[in-house]
């Protein structure tokens, strides 16, 4: 099934990032979302990868009220050709669709389409821009060309499941983009997240689950879901010096004023 909390939310979570349509949540959806709602979980934005997985999304938003949509294409799911812009504008005019995403580069998975790659994150950040609304952007083992298009674009948003490094997210920070932090902060190998949650400004965090991946521990390898949320607050509390409750709140008002929620 799915691993339940020990800890109850002392205060309204966001879910920054999460990708409920995947399969893995068949069958069990519904009570899962319900169980959302009893453990803190105030609204959930759902992210998009394809054509497929928006008009999954989208339906996710139509059924639970707390539900919202990032449209846009992920790195690893490209067309062939040239994307079709036109149509994710459309998309992105529906109701409860509140930013781009999610976008941005990979060269985990693939080097021999990078071009392509760096193509489509301008063409939809350009779109983001365009339709004033943020991006959800996605950056594995691209540094580089990531920071170089976010300097050449300025869009509001965030780098989602950051594995940079201090100074790269400071400088972002300073471009105006929030750092998205999820499960890893909790692993025991996480040396170099702990570093930037602990150097940049805390109106600049967004909490994620990356749901159904990157489940936090004492869960991890686990199915992720929102209300496990708790344990990266509990420990990002635990880096800051600061109480919990006050985490939760700063980083669900970071949530809110980033994609007017």
């Amino acid at each position: 099934m799915y691993p339940v909390p020990d800890i109850i939310s002392p205060a309204e979570i966001i879910d920054s990032h999460a990708h409920y349509n995947d399969k893995r949540f068949d069958g069990i959806i519904d009570g899962l979302m319900k169980k959302q709602k009893e453990l803190g979980v105030k609204r959930i934005i759902n992210c998009g990868c394809d054509f497929e997985s928006i008009d999954a999304c989208l339906r996710l938003g139509e059924k639970y009220d707390f539900c919202y949509t990032a449209v846009g294409f992920h790195p690893e799911n490209l067309p062939e050709g040239d994307l079709d812009i036109e149509r994710l504008r459309a998309l992105a005019a529906l109701d409860k669709v509140c930013a781009i995403g999610e976008i941005g580069l990979d060269y985990y998975w693939r080097q021999d389409n990078k071009e392509a790659q760096k193509k489509a994150f301008r063409d939809q950040l350009r779109l983001a821009k365009d339709l004033g609304l943020p991006a959800i952007m996605h950056d594995r083992e691209a540094h580089g060309d990531t920071l170089d298009i976010i300097r050449e674009y300025r869009p509001k948003g965030v780098l989602h499941c950051f594995s940079g490094s201090r100074e790269m997210a400071e400088e972002l920070v300073g471009l105006g983009i929030y750092i998205g932090i999820g499960g890893v902060l909790t692993f025991k190998n996480a040396k170099k997240l702990i570093e930037v949650a602990a150097a940049i400004p805390m109106d600049k965090i967004l909490l994620e689950t990356d749901a159904p991946y990157l489940a936090p521990e004492p869960f991890r390898g686990k199915l992720n879901h929102s209300a496990l949320i708790i344990y990266v607050a509990e420990r990002l509390a635990e880096i800051r010096g600061m109480r919990l409750e006050e985490v939760i709140r700063i980083t669900t008002e970071n949530s809110e004023k980033l994609f007017s929620l």
